[in-house]
This record gives C-alpha cells, structure tokens and sequence, in this order.
C-alpha cells in the first residue's frame, strides 16, 4: 500500500498538471478561460444532453441557486440551451450550443497538442509508464465517481 507521503504527492501532481494544462491550453488558444464551475456544468451537459438543472446540482453536490447562477450565465455567453421539459413545464432541461461544441474540441486540440509536446520530452520508458497509466487513473475516477 501507498504511502501517505507517496498519496499525498500523487495528489499534489494531478492537481498542478490539471491547473496547469489548462491555463497553457488557454493561453495557446488565446481564449480568457471559463470559471472551472462553468466548465464542469458544460462537460456534465456535454456527457448527458437534456440532463435537468435539478440532476446538474445532485452531480455536483452543489446547490440549485448556484446551479441556476451558473445555467444563467453559461446561456448569456451562447454555450448553453435551456429547454422546458414537454412533460413536465416545471422541468428546464439543458443542452450544449454549437458554439460550445466548438470551444471545447477546440480546448481538446489544443490540450492534445501540449500534451503530445511535453510527452515528447519525456524518455521513452517513462513516457510509456505515462501512458500505460491512463487506464487505472479511469478506474480511480470511477472509483472516486462511486463514493458519495
């Protein structure tokens, strides 16, 4: 088993590498980055279109006011739809805008671009081990999804 100093810099890394990709992968597509809350809403509408504000805020453990907050201002920027629910009027379901669709593949092309450049820095081996590790990082995910 890990250690608690070995768990603590794995921790330690993944949350440096994610601030850091993107704030480079911002800066390479010359784009001001979306609050990280914002981003989350767009990723979770992205993985489950017509999902309601009401699930949005039970996925993300967060409040509905906040939720509403965050709905609001992603469909004044164009990224989001709010749709009433045809069953039940009470309902606003959501979905991405083409322009969202379009500023997150052009966030992926970028990110992968960075990411195929640092991994080209690293030895063979290591890069490998990199890479090799993208699996059980899915399953830790997974994992993480499963605890409340």
């Amino acid at each position: 088993m890990a250690t608690d100093e070995e768990i603590a810099r794995f921790g330690a890394s993944l949350g440096e590498l994610h601030r850091l990709l993107r704030r480079r992968t911002h800066a390479r597509a010359d784009r001001e980055p979306l609050p990280e809350a914002q981003v989350e809403v767009l990723l979770l509408v992205r993985a489950a279109p017509e999902i309601s504000g009401k699930e949005v805020a039970a996925r993300l453990g967060t409040a509905a006011n906040t939720v509403s907050t965050l709905v609001r201002d992603l469909t004044d920027a164009g990224l989001l739809v709010r749709d009433r629910d045809p069953a039940d009027r009470r309902v606003v379901r959501l979905r991405l805008t083409e322009a969202a669709h379009r500023r997150m593949a052009d966030y992926e092309v970028h990110r992968a671009a960075l990411l195929t450049e640092a991994l080209a820095a690293l030895d063979p081996p290591a890069r490998a081990a990199v890479l090799a590790a993208a699996p059980h990082l899915d399953a830790l995910l997974t994992a993480l999804r499963a605890r409340p």
